[in-house]
């Protein structure tokens, strides 16, 4: 497998998981919100935010002049999310997912500017 399927996969494997998540679990991402403490309107921000830029990586799949921005974003509410669960404390089962998009997400911004 080359660098460049390795990136294609990991820019499918953020923007699905994110898009699963935001859609068919928001659920958790309610519970989640409430315990950081942060309001409805700032989940309604970070949701849109998180959808549109996961839409853009499936977009950069054809058009790789989206991939860079949206990663580099992406990877910031990533960073954002290991703030809050590190902040809480929270369990090492609860920041696995975010660090590990996280660094997706710088995996993904470095092939394409580097590309």
């Amino acid at each position: 497998m080359t660098l460049g399927n390795l990136t294609i996969f990991a820019q499918l494997i953020v923007a699905i998981s994110v898009l699963f998540v935001w859609v068919f679990r928001f659920h958790n991402v309610e519970k989640e919100f409430k315990q950081f403490g942060l309001s409805i309107t700032i989940r309604s921000a970070v949701g849109a935010a998180k959808i549109a830029l996961a839409t853009l990586l499936l977009v950069g799949l054809c058009q790789p002049c989206y991939v860079f921005y949206s990663a580099i974003l992406m990877g910031f509410f990533m960073l954002s999310a290991q703030y809050f669960h590190f902040k809480l404390k929270n369990p090492l089962t609860q920041r696995i997912p975010s660090f590990i998009f996280l660094s997706l997400c710088v995996f993904i911004a470095l092939q394409s500017y580097c590309s």
